[in-house]
């Protein structure tokens, strides 16, 4: 019994001697919140370059992204990241996002967004190598009800050792909901879904915006040519659609039958995983271990022939709720089916070898153009419901050209890089490596704005969506587009921004990408962030009114139509983004919003309507 008591109480002694979590609590003002290395563990370096890996053992209250910075005595490197909900987890930071710039990515995406197992991270900045490390820091600039993190573990690794829960789980129910948070409306059963499910059905109705057969307003008058181009009418740009009524392109992105996630190294998080065969993944997702809880509730509302009607029901909800287009990598069944203008995205040029830039110089490089464009282009060129094509999405590119010079130098013998090493043989400066890039896109865009438009006479290049923000040497060699396209992530595009790019192109402009979540049921808010759903609805109406009151701006894409696994997409992103979620509801009150702002888009954009001047609240 003495002995027994002994072990009791070296147990008890243990227990207690180990030290409490450290609670990272964000304060409403998004102050930064720092911590010494010594305060997390004593047994930290200062100097981190001989590891690869920070590993955390984590638990968090919140959803929400969250700014983690790396104090040195140098800088402060540091990147966005968010945790799952919940549970205990660890979790694994590779160190090659602090210590060095992204190297890696065809695009904007690929660069920022970098998935794990139970977490994921996004962007970079002020990277810089992890050497007299200081502090570690943690931010949330608008924290929405309870974020608070807890640490009972931060150690460096030379290997990997693998993300994990550390309790017990699941975390994603069967129909593909968060077990861990709560919310209004969440489903409890079947019947549950099937009464929504009904009720939605039974009161969609179309109407009210004024839409002829095509989305255009079909009390205005221009010339009809057949297929969509644009016209300035008394100062104000517009699209024309195929039998001559003024059109304002107001769709969503990512119309899809699935809401893909992966289901590697993810033992213990879900409740049960759709049946195999269901998947109908998009051709990328192949072979990846994904799945979607979202087509598996398709299923479930439409039964074993659900594709065809949740085509006819999509259509429906477009034109319910006032949206004329079908955005940027929809489904192509929904083209098909001759019911809503649609916009193509194109690719096959090329575009991976240098951050969004292809081989331009390489001679085969046209030919590859060429045939993409016959491939993708003369199929359509005489489809009066097709509004145009994006040639392609985000180039990393600009912005980063002494970067970019500096892969093509150290990478593999090529055309481009030849022309480069001559070029820069008669002086090398970061000003020479930009011009450099400026003349090859000035050559990408020529080539295939000319292949383009050989295989298709008749549609709209409609440029190829620039990630928010590109400098003007760089929007003045984009005067081929028909339209010129942007993605812009605020509460509303800048309009000096806008008004600059339009003096330097000429060219009418549409927003490829926009989007405002908010935090919860397991998700983050995504780029721009409102309070709650209500708070969606409103941010909706300011940046679609204030946008399209602009004579410039013809269009505004919502990203996306339904929202982000929980458990994030391919890359990671798990953003609370949709009018739809992952139970195939919608969001009532972003549903309203856009109703009501549609209704008055030829107003606002005529000028005899002010826009909304509203603002969300956003924490």
């Amino acid at each position: 019994m003495h002995k027994l008591w002994i072990v009791v109480l070296l147990v008890l002694g243990g227990a207690l001697a180990q030290a409490a979590p450290t609670r990272v609590v964000f304060p409403a003002d998004g102050t930064e919140q720092k911590f010494a290395l010594k305060d997390l563990n004593a047994e930290l370096p200062a100097d981190w370059s001989a590891y690869k890996f920070l590993v955390l053992e984590v638990r968090t209250t919140t959803s929400q992204q969250f700014e983690f910075k790396i104090h040195t005595a140098a800088g402060a490197p540091a990147l966005n990241m968010h945790l799952f909900q919940g549970p205990w987890v660890r979790t694994v930071l590779p160190l090659a996002r602090l210590d060095r710039p992204e190297q890696s990515g065809v695009d904007l995406a690929a660069m920022s967004n970098k998935p794990r197992a139970l977490s994921a991270v996004h962007g970079g900045h002020n990277q810089g190598p992890l050497v007299a490390v200081q502090e570690i820091g943690f931010r949330m600039p608008a924290p929405v009800g309870d974020a608070v993190i807890e640490l009972r573990s931060v150690t460096l690794a030379k290997d990997d050792p693998g993300d994990a829960l550390l309790e017990a789980g699941p975390l994603v129910d069967p129909f593909g909901q968060w077990i861990p948070a709560t919310w209004p409306g969440k489903a409890a059963s079947l019947d549950d879904l099937q009464h929504a499910w009904a009720e939605e059905a039974k009161a969609l109705q179309p109407g009210g915006y004024d839409y002829c057969n095509y989305g255009g307003y079909k009390s205005t008058h221009a010339k009809a040519t057949g297929f969509f181009r644009v016209e300035q009418v008394d100062g104000k740009w517009w699209f024309v659609d195929p039998d001559g009524h003024l059109f304002l392109s107001v769709g969503s992105d990512c119309i899809r039958s699935t809401i893909e996630t992966s289901t590697r190294d993810r033992a213990g998080v879900f409740a049960a995983l759709p049946p195999a065969g269901l998947s109908h993944m998009p051709p990328w997702a192949e072979g990846r271990q994904m799945t979607s809880f979202y087509t598996w509730n398709l299923l479930r509302r439409f039964g074993n022939d659900w594709k065809p009607k949740w085509i006819d029901f999509s259509l429906q909800r477009l034109a319910a709720w006032g949206f004329n287009t079908v955005a940027n990598w929809s489904d192509p069944v929904l083209w098909a089916a001759k019911r809503t203008p649609y916009a193509v995205p194109l690719d096959g040029w090329g575009m991976e070898m240098y951050m969004g830039m292809p081989d331009v110089y390489s001679p085969e490089w046209p030919k590859k153009v060429d045939e993409a464009a016959r491939r993708q282009c003369a199929p359509r060129k005489d489809d009066p419901w097709l509004l145009g094509y994006f040639i392609a999405n985000e180039p990393a590119w600009p912005g980063r050209e002494p970067l970019v010079a500096d892969l093509m130098l150290k990478g593999s013998d090529t055309a481009t890089k030849r022309e480069l090493q001559a070029y820069l043989a008669k002086g090398d400066t970061p000003e020479r490596r930009k011009a450099f890039l400026l003349q090859c896109f000035e050559k990408e865009l020529a080539v295939i704005n000319a292949a383009v438009k050989k295989h298709d006479p008749n549609h709209l290049n409609l440029g190829l969506r620039f990630g928010g923000h590109a400098d003007d040497d760089v929007v003045a060699l984009t005067r081929g587009f028909d339209v010129f396209s942007l993605n812009i992530y605020d509460v509303v595009p800048d309009r000096a921004r806008i008004e600059k790019i339009y003096a330097l192109t000429g060219r009418p402009i549409v927003i490829g990408e926009f989007h405002i979540g908010t935090p919860g049921r397991g998700l983050s808010a995504g780029l721009v962030q409102a309070r709650d759903q209500a708070e969606r609805g409103v941010a909706y109406r300011y940046y679609v009114e204030n946008t399209l009151a602009m004579p410039a701006m013809i269009g505004t894409h919502w990203f996306q139509w339904t929202d982000e696994a929980n458990t994030g997409r391919g890359d990671g992103e798990n953003y609370n983004i949709g009018f739809i979620d992952v139970t195939d509801r919608p969001y009532a009150e972003l549903v309203q919003a856009a109703k009501e702002t549609h209704k008055r888009l030829f107003a606002v954009h005529s000028g005899a309507a002010s826009p909304s001047s509203q603002k969300a609240v956003t924490r």
